[in-house]
């Protein structure tokens, strides 16, 4: 692919020239050893501790291409694979000739492990819709004064979103419930905070989970997380055909984004005795989760079906 005239070219992450202390990153993911993965909250606070301020937006493409053109990589969060429920992307160009869309690539991966470094401008943004066009923005204060994007009133309402993260993670699901009933005070339209809230209360077995899943869909027909929420809290319930319906609504979304549904999905389906169709579930698991953990009890299933 040629370079892009919309492309920053971004050094490759190594100790001598990461922009931010590497030795306080590794110190706070020590305080979550059981996490996979990164929390955004805490690297977003990170930057500020040393001079960058931040901007949590729903923008557009238009948007994220001005941010671009005025020199700036901004992280976006787009769906996951195989088991990871959705990622951090740093984005770093566009290319209106090839209408694609560039992601930064921070070292160059073994030959025979996947990656993406452009993707078609209509299926990032498709992707990018999934989680409401999410944009994260680090920039050097007086730089960050000057980006005219998105309502940035709705900004303390995105990031109590990520703070609520960080909170239920430490276990403080009072808190995180606040924090994320304060996000929906300052934006009622904010779709994330409805669906994190809804799995908050779904891991504590509360129906009242239901109405925010439905609230959060009512907002972005297509949030993939509240459906495969509601998908989760009547399997727990043996609601099998309601289950089935919610899964099978969020794999229409997004049949790669996250590989453990179609194992949920198989289950609610073999309850309900449909043999065909638990089969293809399960293989499906097992074809985007390759390295799930009951890889042989899931092999031994299928063989009993």
């Amino acid at each position: 692919m040629k370079s892009s005239e919309h492309e920053l070219i971004l050094p490759p992450v190594e100790e001598e020239n990461i922009c931010l202390p590497l030795s306080e990153a590794i110190e706070i993911a020590k305080k979550y050893p059981n996490v996979n993965g990164s929390i955004l909250i805490e690297g977003i606070e990170l930057a500020e501790r040393h001079g960058f301020g931040s901007l949590i937006l729903h923008s557009s493409i238009s948007e994220l291409k001005k941010i671009i053109d005025m020199g700036i990589p901004l992280i976006v969060i787009l769906p996951g694979i195989h088991d990871t429920i959705q990622h951090a992307s740093i984005i770093s160009g566009y290319d209106d000739g090839e209408k694609t869309i560039i992601h930064y690539i921070p070292q160059q991966y073994k030959e025979d492990q996947f990656q993406i470094g452009v993707i078609p401008e209509k299926k990032f943004d498709s992707l990018w819709d999934e989680d409401r066009r999410l944009m994260i923005i680090l920039a050097p204060l007086d730089i960050l004064s000057e980006i005219k994007i998105g309502d940035k009133k709705l900004e303390k309402s995105n990031r109590l979103c990520f703070v609520s993260e960080q909170l239920n993670i430490q276990r403080k699901s009072d808190e995180a419930i606040q924090s994320l009933k304060k996000a929906i005070e300052i934006d009622n339209k904010n779709s994330t905070a409805f669906a994190l809230l809804g799995g908050i209360l779904n891991e504590q077995n509360s129906s009242e989970c239901v109405k925010y899943y439905e609230k959060s869909i009512a907002i972005n027909a297509r949030c993939y997380l509240a459906y495969r929420g509601l998908g989760n809290y009547y399997l727990k319930n043996k609601q099998y055909d309601k289950a089935e319906q919610y899964y099978t609504r969020a794999i229409e979304i997004n049949p790669t984004r996250f590989g453990p549904i179609y194992k949920n999905r198989g289950l609610a389906r073999l309850e309900q005795k449909k043999t065909i169709e638990t089969k293809q579930d399960f293989e499906n698991y097992l074809k985007y989760t390759p390295n799930a953990k009951d890889k042989q009890s899931v092999l031994q299933a299928l063989r009993e079906l």
